[in-house]
């Protein structure tokens, strides 16, 4: 019963922290427009999936490009290697990852890159906010 309780607060208290992005009770201005949020989804969404899918495109290839507890994979069932591909990508994309997979040889640089795009990302969502919410006098 306990962790029911911790579960229902946990998921209330991100719902609030959710909410405080599109609506501040101090400031009377919309801090983050759900246009802009769902603009910023599709693009991680977009992002993940392409380099997940050059992950398994490598892997399908036999081109060694994620090692899994030591073991390179390989020859596995298509749903496998999607599947691992798909999670280091969105871990490689929203983090540092957390070690289970790790990239090799190519999978290297493609990570590189898909880590640098992750961290980018939302430094430029936030300068397009500010840059969209300048006032017309302004930007001329």
């Amino acid at each position: 019963m306990i962790y029911l309780a911790m579960l229902l607060l946990s998921g209330f208290i991100v719902y609030k922290s959710l909410q405080s992005l599109f609506s501040h009770p101090v400031m009377k201005h919309q801090l983050m427009s759900l246009n802009h949020l769902f603009v910023l989804v599709i693009v991680y969404v977009t992002i993940i999936l392409g380099f997940g899918l050059m992950y398994t495109s490598l892997l399908l290839m036999d081109i060694h490009v994620l090692v899994k507890h030591g073991e390179v994979i390989g020859h596995r069932h298509f749903f496998h290697v999607i599947d691992d591909a798909m999670y280091f990508s969105s871990m490689t994309m929203l983090s540092v990852g957390y070690g289970d997979l790790t990239p090799l040889g190519a999978g290297r640089w493609l990570s590189i890159v898909e880590a640098l795009i992750g961290y980018l990302l939302p430094a430029a969502f936030v300068l397009s906010s500010v840059i969209d919410r300048e006032p017309a006098s302004k930007k001329l």
